[in-house]
């Protein structure tokens, strides 16, 4: 005689496959039902694929820009700040009237923060101007410059001011103003092609300029990897010597290992005090780091990502509210087929779980065809625009898939309550 644990395992055993294999039958019928009824289960599933469709491309986009925004933040440096007269963060709308009034960043101001910031490894000073914006070689000319004179620390705060070809200029030519310039990489290859550029002399703004050395390409960048390296960088005394008029200053600093809080306070103070702001008064100038861009950056793009899950969030109800729909004509079709189950042993729980599978194989097959579909645009959004970024995360395919299938589960209960509610008597009569 078998022991009653032993048996009362084999039961469990027994029931636990016998639920299997009525759930893989279940999935198979719910498969077979698309198939009889192709254009209604499209119809059916068009909300949701299209909210599946317009989630996938959006977090595809969206996490592409982010990990360019990333890379192109993190290659100036994580262990950096950047100092200006214009307030912090990324910000819409127009200055107030006292952002609008404040006096730019100086060089004393860098000599103070220079003087003072004994927790800084390094600290550069960068000076830009708004009205030069082309260069050119011969008959080449490239616009849209990133064009700035700075110290000769500039090539050691700047984590992506890295020297492909030449050398960088040194302190004894920012203090003699000799008119030496290092170019990006995509001016040098614009203007020169296959030519060496180190040694040749371009114009800017009317001034000739020997060019030293050329910066390695940084990757990452707004733009992704084919955004234009377009920085022409020369001394800062030399920038005065040629464009005297200019005061657009700012100032990076670099703290020792683990002392940028420490650094970026030390700068502070000593900026107050050269500025002249009062003790009870705020400051007047603002500061980055890569970490608070990139957390700012994160601010907009959950706003933009809130916005289109909203938007989808409409397109899944309207989707899970004609599945319903579907799933009741489904149950009035299918009336004798309930009460032939029925009649031969069937129980409600099985009925309501044969049309709960219909409903949820129903919506994640719609998740599925959206994803195909999010997917198919992010790739050619990659292949037609290389300087768009785009990838699909699997944590979205997942999630997509998932909450299409909640859908399905969530509005399909009341319908398969419906039916397994069925009389099988009036069920086996009906016509």
């Amino acid at each position: 005689m078998a022991h009653p644990a032993a048996a009362l395992k084999q039961e469990v055993s027994a029931r636990q496959k016998l639920i299997q294999r009525q759930g893989t039958e279940n999935i198979f019928v719910a498969l077979d039902t698309l198939r009889n009824n192709k254009l209604r289960a499209a119809l059916t599933i068009l909300g949701i694929t299209v909210a599946v469709t317009t989630l996938i491309a959006v977090v595809a986009l969206l996490s592409g820009l982010d990990r360019n925004i990333q890379d192109s933040i993190q290659s100036y440096g994580t262990n950096t700040a950047f100092f200006n007269h214009l307030p912090s963060g990324i910000r819409f709308g127009r200055l107030s009237k006292e952002e609008r009034q404040r006096k730019p960043i100086s060089y004393d101001d860098y000599l103070a923060v220079r003087e003072a910031c004994t927790a800084c490894a390094h600290v550069t000073v960068s000076i830009f101007s708004d009205t030069l914006d082309a260069v050119r070689y011969k008959s080449e000319e490239i616009t849209g410059l990133d064009f700035r004179g700075a110290t000769a620390e500039f090539f050691s705060v700047y984590a992506n001011a890295i020297i492909k070809s030449g050398r960088p200029f040194t302190e004894v030519e920012n203090l003699h103003r000799r008119n030496v310039v290092v170019i990006g990489e995509d001016i040098a290859n614009g203007l020169f092609a296959s030519l060496d550029p180190v040694d040749k002399e371009i114009m800017v703004g009317g001034d000739l300029l020997e060019v030293v050395g050329v910066f390695e390409k940084p990757k990452g960048g707004l733009g992704g990897p084919d955004q234009a390296d377009r920085r022409v960088v020369i001394p800062y005394w030399t920038f005065r010597k040629l464009h005297p008029g200019a005061r657009n200053h700012g100032i990076r600093i670099e703290g020792f290992p683990q002392q940028l809080s420490l650094a970026i306070d030390q700068a502070r103070v000593s900026l107050r005090r050269s500025r002249r702001v009062l003790n009870d008064n705020p400051d007047n100038f603002g500061f980055d780091t890569a970490e608070s861009i990139i957390r700012d950056f994160h601010s907009l793009v959950g706003v933009v990502a809130l916005t289109v899950t909203i938007i989808a969030s409409v397109g899944l109800m309207i989707g899970g509210v004609g599945v319903m729909n579907i799933m009741l004509v489904s149950v009035t079709e299918r009336t004798r087929e309930i009460g032939l189950r029925k009649a031969i042993g069937a129980r409600s729980r099985d009925i309501i779980w044969q049309f709960l599978t219909e409903a949820v194989v129903l919506t994640a097959a719609g998740g599925v065809i959206g994803v195909a579909i999010g997917y198919a645009i992010s790739t050619s959004v990659r292949l037609l625009f290389p300087s768009l970024p785009a990838y699909v995360p699997l944590w979205s395919v997942f999630t997509a898939v998932g909450v299409a299938a909640t859908i399905g589960l969530f509005f399909g209960i009341y319908p398969a309550v419906k039916a397994a509610s069925v009389d099988p008597v009036v069920a086996l009569r009906y016509e």
